[in-house]
């Protein structure tokens, strides 16, 4: 296995307890590059954070890999920093929610171990799994059931790369699941799945909130590899004697299934539950998400519907769904630019030079498929408009903007699909940190950009799902009125560089559609 030195960090949001009923929540998310625990109050304050990073393994340009192990190892690093600079109040935590990246395959055999690194989502060696896939079942049968289309880098798709090419080890499999599966599996001993991770397989039935069993079958899949499925606040068992002694939470501490990152980061926000807001995020890849109570679709699934939590509105409990447009490349882009091609600058020095280039990068257009494109896994990046009148500071700010327009396509599919548009956007992740990204944000998609007070939207998303899973509120309508809190500063749209930047816009998908099928 491959293994990563993990860097552990903390960052306290106050000295003393806020909670006074002494009901403390935990959220832990194991993303793509750290783990991340959240201690909260049942009103949303944050006590505490920690973190603890890791890396990606890629033995070519294809492969993604990290090791569950390593994972399990960062949150028990941030656990006991949690513990040990709140000494008492980890004992005090009465629910626990989980959140991680989604997608990606974890395998355990019967043993109960890892029996390979996971192969995470950024993977892309699964492609001719896709094809296998399709001329089984016919893709678009699978495609209308799923409501989702294949990629490489989907469980299903990972599963079958390993089927064809480690059949011995494919024979060990116990189970699969997901990453925060395997992280609660560790608390609890619970090997489960929920909705919200499972719609993203995508061999699922994502109206009907299970398994596509059928499916399953006509691949001739075992049916016992795939874990029960549960909604993302249902109880999943409590924490057991030697989880306690490893972290400081107290045993029987009850814990939720938990959700795949995107769903939690929009709980986290209240995206679709409190406000006709619509979410944008941008950590390693970068998306654009809104909720229906329906499962809507794009019926050329450029776009993916994946099961939401529950609602309630007027004593009516209804299930949601979330529609999701995505890039592989968002934050990733920048960090390749700071680490490959300008030694390894911070981000905030990189932020900096970005502003200092004029709106529009003086020409200079960016595509953002670093890492391929969930339609098109041979798409690459690509510069254009380059002369040598431009430098270093324009490539960095025509990044951003390309990252941005991406998500302006997305968010255009969005309103086609659901005819309707926000009144709003919620920023999150590491662009949600960057005033120059916020006000992109603002003039591309031409809406007013809101932000949370609670850093770490997907740790605080998984907390309070915890708290609806133990009762403590009735619905996520309730717990997300009272926890969720944006920042006093609305970033609104300049009206001319809105206008401005759609002339840009056009030019970007007018590039995008010469250079690759999409």
């Amino acid at each position: 296995m491959y293994h990563f030195h993990a860097r552990a960090s903390r960052h306290r949001f106050g000295s003393r307890p806020y909670s006074q009923s002494g009901r403390y929540l935990l959220g832990i998310d194991a993303g793509t590059s750290s783990v991340k625990s959240l201690i909260i109050d049942e009103g949303g304050h944050v006590l505490d954070v920690a973190r603890s990073k890791y890396g990606v393994a890629r033995a070519n340009n294809l492969y993604a890999e990290q090791d569950i192990n390593q994972i399990w190892d960062s949150c028990l690093e941030t656990l006991n920093i949690l513990n040990k600079n709140n000494p008492g109040v980890m004992r005090n935590v009465k629910a626990v929610g989980l959140s991680g990246q989604m997608h990606g395959l974890v395998m355990i055999g019967e043993d109960d171990l890892p029996l390979r690194d996971a192969i995470i989502w950024e993977d892309q060696r699964s492609s001719s799994q896709i094809q296998k896939i399709y001329d089984v079942i016919g893709r678009e049968k699978f495609c209308e059931l799923t409501l989702n289309k294949l990629a490489p880098g989907y469980l299903i798709t990972s599963l079958l790369w390993v089927h064809d090419n480690e059949p011995e080890l494919f024979a060990k499999i116990k189970s699969v699941m997901f990453v925060k599966d395997y992280i609660r599996f560790k608390l609890c001993g619970m090997i489960a799945t929920d909705v919200t991770d499972a719609s993203g397989s995508p061999i699922f039935e994502t109206a009907k909130r299970e398994w596509a069993w059928k499916f399953i079958r006509d691949l001739e899949l075992p049916e016992e590899i795939f874990p029960p499925c549960f909604e993302a606040y249902e109880l999943a068992g409590e924490i057991t004697q030697e989880a306690a002694k490893l972290t400081g939470l107290k045993a029987g501490t009850p814990i939720v299934f938990g959700g795949g990152d995107t769903l939690m980061s929009a709980v986290g926000t209240g995206t679709g539950i409190i406000k006709n807001f619509w979410g944008v995020n941008i950590g390693t890849g970068c998306q654009v998400i809104c909720a229906a109570n329906q499962p809507l679709y794009d019926k050329e699934f450029r776009t993916n519907t994946f099961c939401y939590v529950n609602s309630k509105a007027n004593n009516k409990v209804e299930r949601l769904w979330m529609l999701m447009g995505t890039n592989l490349c968002g934050g990733a882009a920048m960090r390749w630019l700071a680490s490959h091609l300008l030694n390894n600058i911070k981000f905030e020095e990189l932020d900096r030079l970005a502003s200092s280039a004029p709106a529009g990068s003086d020409g200079v257009i960016f595509l953002p498929f670093l890492s391929g494109s969930r339609n098109n896994a041979d798409m690459r990046g690509m510069f254009a408009g380059l002369s040598l009148n431009h430098d270093r500071s324009h490539i960095a700010r025509s990044i951003i903007e390309g990252v941005i327009f991406s998500l302006k396509d997305s968010y255009n599919l969005l309103k086609d699909i659901t005819g309707s548009e926000p009144e709003a956007i919620i920023a999150s992740g590491g662009g949600a940190v960057s005033e120059l990204a916020l006000q992109l944000e603002a003039n591309i998609l031409n809406k007013p950009i809101y932000t949370t007070c609670n850093p770490e939207e997907a740790c605080v998303g998984a907390a309070l799902t915890a708290a609806v899973g133990a009762e403590f509120y009735d619905s996520f309508n309730d717990i997300c009125a009272s926890a969720v809190k944006f920042n006093n500063k609305v970033i609104e749209p300049d009206a001319k560089l809105a206008e401005f930047y759609q002339e840009r816009f056009a030019a970007y998908k007018d590039l995008l559609a010469r250079n690759f099928e999409i």
